[in-house]
């Protein structure tokens, strides 16, 4: 039987990303994405797993993002539920948020690429042993999961841009968030990021964005990126 994963989308330009629908195919998984801010929430019980995009809003702006409120209860019901669980940067932030974890600004925006150093925890979780211990990132955030976290919550990845690059529930693999978005990090995409995102780059404060270094790092990093994402994934199908 064909397994089916949820979508949440929350930008209309931010879909699932190309390495991320490149995965699915070859895994022969149907993925049907749900725009959070024209259309309501199926039942998520229907589903093989959950996964969460990125996106503009902050986790506690529900004020201006009123669909924020019923994804977040989504959210919950989903770890309630022990549904395996994916999110990508916003995503990951409001698994945080569910697992009662803060989530703020970060200590500088995140944008570009970095290296993920997984500790040891992350070393032997099921998402990351058949990896190496250092990961490229494709980074495009102001906002971070906060220390300390709270004893349910395992984490995984750290770098030099951001203490919490990625977390999982203690005891729960199948559910995780990484706060990089890797899953639309192939170069045609970046430079798509990089024009349609403008306004909100051009608003960053104490940070020097060159948009032409990240689009040429974008196209350095390609293959590489491209290799780790393929096996993240298989490992999270291998969960659900």
């Amino acid at each position: 039987m064909t397994k089916q994963i949820l979508v949440f989308q929350h930008t209309d330009w931010e879909g699932p990303g190309e390495l991320l629908l490149q995965a699915a195919k070859r895994h022969r998984i149907k993925l049907q994405v749900t725009k959070l801010w024209a259309e309501p929430i199926p039942e998520i019980k229907l589903f093989n797993a959950l996964l969460v995009l990125g996106g503009g809003p902050n986790v506690n702006e529900e004020e201006l993002y009123p669909f924020l409120k019923a994804e977040k209860s989504a959210i919950r019901q989903a770890i309630a539920m022990d549904l395996p669980y994916l999110g990508f940067c916003l995503g990951h932030q409001l698994l945080a948020d569910a697992l009662g974890a803060r989530v703020g600004k970060n200590f500088k925006p995140c944008v570009g690429f970095a290296t993920g150093h997984l500790t040891a925890s992350g070393r032997s979780h099921p998402m990351f042993a058949a990896g190496p211990s250092r990961q490229t990132l494709f980074k495009w955030h102001g906002q971070a999961v906060l220390e300390p976290v709270p004893k349910n919550i395992e984490v995984l990845m750290t770098s030099e841009c951001c203490q919490i690059e990625a977390i999982s529930v203690v005891g729960r693999p199948h559910i995780i968030g990484v706060q990089s978005d890797n899953h639309a990090a192939g170069a045609r995409e970046v430079a798509e990021w990089l024009d349609m995102d403008r306004a909100w780059l051009d608003s960053l404060e104490d940070i020097s964005i060159d948009r032409n270094i990240i689009a040429h790092e974008a196209i350095i990093y390609e293959t590489a990126i491209t290799e780790e994402f393929q096996r993240f994934f298989d490992s999270f199908v291998k969960l659900l």
